[in-house]
């Protein structure tokens, strides 16, 4: 059977990170496949799964888009082994998600999406992997020491949130020039805003084909 036309992998199937095992969930598109997105869910003591709204829409968001979209639990986190290791391992859990699905389908450009804490490694996270794009959702900019991003990053974040507030997102944006999409009378779940999450990222694909 061809790799690109795998069944979908259920939430309980697991790859093998640094720590153990890691829980994950596949979707693949109709058609061939264009590119490997790979979404990281929020902090898992506050109880951040891969079954979070974001990381879902997210995930159907990139199907959609033709890509192979794989989210998975951190160490800890549902079925994945390990616990939490404040943001250090997690980018190691990432960092194993995306190079098994590099190795399962070949040759595939690469994208790394995460939503708050997930934003924050999926950015550590970039360092090494050097993807394409690049999509962070409300990263955690204020809460871990975010590093600098590719200027083709897209970066979604909501007038509104209370927990990582627009102005700490805009001093981290501006020294790069990076610019940020602002929903207004938004806040940090995107509460009613998930189809302009799902809006906004499909826009940025027209200018910046997989």
């Amino acid at each position: 059977m061809s790799k690109t036309h795998l069944t979908i992998i259920p939430s309980s199937a697991n790859i093998l990170g640094a720590v153990g095992n890691l829980e994950i969930a596949l979707h693949l598109p109709h058609g061939e496949p264009r590119a490997i997105a790979i979404i990281a869910h929020p902090l898992p003591p506050q109880g951040g799964t891969m079954e979070h709204k974001i990381v879902t829409t997210l995930a159907k968001t990139f199907s959609a888009l033709g890509c192979v979209a794989l989210r998975f639990n951190f160490r800890g986190v549902g079925a994945s082994e390990g616990i939490y290791d404040h943001g250090k391992g997690e980018v190691d859990d990432a960092i194993a998600v995306a190079n098994y699905a590099r190795s399962t389908f070949e040759n595939l450009p690469l994208v790394l999406s995460g939503f708050s804490f997930g934003g924050y490694v999926q950015a550590r996270a970039a360092q090494q992997l050097q993807p394409q794009h690049l999509v962070l959702i409300a990263p955690a900019v204020v809460r871990f020491a975010m590093p600098p991003v590719p200027d083709n990053t897209l970066v979604i974040h909501g007038e509104s949130d209370d927990v990582i507030p627009l102005a700490a997102a805009l001093q981290w944006a501006r020294p790069q020039h990076l610019p940020i999409v602002v929903l207004p009378d938004t806040g940090h779940f995107f509460h009613g805003r998930l189809h302009k999450i799902q809006e906004i990222v499909r826009h940025h694909f027209v200018g910046h084909p997989l």
